[in-house]
């Protein structure tokens, strides 16, 4: 295989994966919450042939001498874009939208016996009973407890009506009498693009100490004594439809034409061939 159509081969398996990251975000563009991933690509190594020894060929180039023969690109990276996206109001007491950028909710997931806080900006919360329909705890959809300064939050059932406070506070009416059963647990992600997706529309810290860095200096608690929510309405998927099928159409052209080299290359080494 000539090393033209090993380049094509190469860079058509990771147009592959950009057209799955495109995929994933234009099914997500109505999820609560979403953030849009951006496939950023780099070149493979490459060799440098210096054929041009000759003094006066340096005069007047922008570029090193000879030429530069690469191995095709890679997908070098997906980063998370953090914009906010558009608030729509729902006027369901439990949904709650983040006003801050890189602001979160922190939530207990358990998966494989192992326990571990994830972060998500969806603010779509429920009610699920626990202790024999005596208590409530408020969850996501997924049916994972959503945290509050002292953990999980859990009250009692039996109430007449629930808000969620601007400042994040949880309130129930019973009767005439109202009470503050709970406060969630917002935080802000100082380093937001060290934050891993781990589905679900979830982020999870990365291994700190492989990446040499403290908790605090990726997650930060959020300032107590300001408003950093509104109830009863929802934070909106900050995908760009038309910018995705702008960016899948461009990706979708690149595989054919790297398609059309590999075929190209076989039409031309099965002519030599017959020259033989």
């Amino acid at each position: 295989m000539s090393r033209t159509m090993i380049q094509a081969a190469v860079t058509m398996n990771q147009l592959q994966n950009k057209l799955d990251v495109i995929g994933h975000n234009m099914a997500n563009s109505q999820t609560p919450g979403y953030k849009n991933r951006q496939a950023d690509f780099a070149s493979l190594l490459f060799q440098q042939i210096d054929n041009m020894t000759n003094p006066a060929n340096a005069e007047g180039r922008l570029t090193p001498d000879g030429v530069r023969i690469g191995s095709g690109a890679r997908l070098g990276s997906v980063n998370i874009d953090l914009t906010p996206g558009a608030i729509k109001e729902t006027d369901r007491a439990l949904d709650a939208a983040l006003l801050e950028k890189n602001h979160l909710f922190q939530v207990q997931v358990t998966e494989n016996g192992v326990t571990e806080t994830r972060y998500t900006r969806d603010g779509s919360f429920y009610l699920s009973p626990i202790n024999n329909n005596q208590a409530v705890m408020l969850t996501t959809k997924d049916g994972d407890p959503v945290l509050g300064e002292n953990g999980p939050i859990m009250f009692a059932d039996g109430f007449d009506d629930i808000t969620i406070q601007p400042n994040g506070q949880i309130v129930v009416r019973r009767g005439e009498l109202s009470e503050t059963v709970g406060h969630l647990d917002i935080v802000e992600a100082v380093r937001p693009r060290l934050l891993e997706a781990t589905g679900q529309n979830n982020f999870r810290l990365p291994d700190l100490n492989e990446l040499n860095f403290n908790f605090n200096e990726i997650i930060q608690a959020a300032n107590p004594n300001s408003d950093k929510l509104k109830s009863g309405a929802l934070e909106h998927s900050n995908v760009d439809i038309s910018k995705q099928m702008t960016d899948m159409i461009m990706t979708q052209r690149s595989y054919q034409f790297n398609a059309r080299t590999i075929s190209m290359s076989d039409q031309m080494m099965g002519l030599v061939n017959q020259l033989r």
